[in-house]
């Protein structure tokens, strides 16, 4: 009902950048919050950044002012650009969507993309 679809992931050195992204599509009436997940290898998974619909950001303290999230509203699209990586900022990185699905009755989602491997070496 809902596909979201990542890209950007790769490997990088440490102190490089990455941008994901992530595309939303399907039978969408509306997206209300995007984010960014992340999760390493045997724990749980964790949030990165999210975005609300009219902007509205969040970071996890070991990401702020080194990621940034941003979402193009009219492509269905958020965006994690990811500068200064370390080595622990490698993990499966994980897109969410929640809203609203184009029915005759409102239908809440929430969605979450298949995952895309950031790996960061020292």
């Amino acid at each position: 009902q809902v596909q979201l679809v990542e890209s950007g992931g790769g490997l990088v050195q440490a102190g490089g950048s990455l941008r994901l992204s992530c595309a939303a599509s399907g039978s969408i009436f509306s997206i209300n919050n995007m984010g960014w997940y992340r999760q390493h290898p045997g724990k749980q998974r964790e949030l990165v950044a999210a975005i609300t619909s009219g902007g509205s950001t969040n970071y996890a303290d070991s990401v702020k002012g080194r990621f940034t999230i941003s979402r193009d509203n009219a492509k269905n699209t958020v965006y994690l650009q990811m500068n200064s990586l370390k080595p622990e900022d490698t993990a499966v990185y994980y897109c969410n969507a929640d809203g609203f699905l184009r029915r005759l009755s409102p239908t809440a989602y929430n969605y979450w993309g298949q995952g895309t491997q950031v790996t960061v070496s020292s």
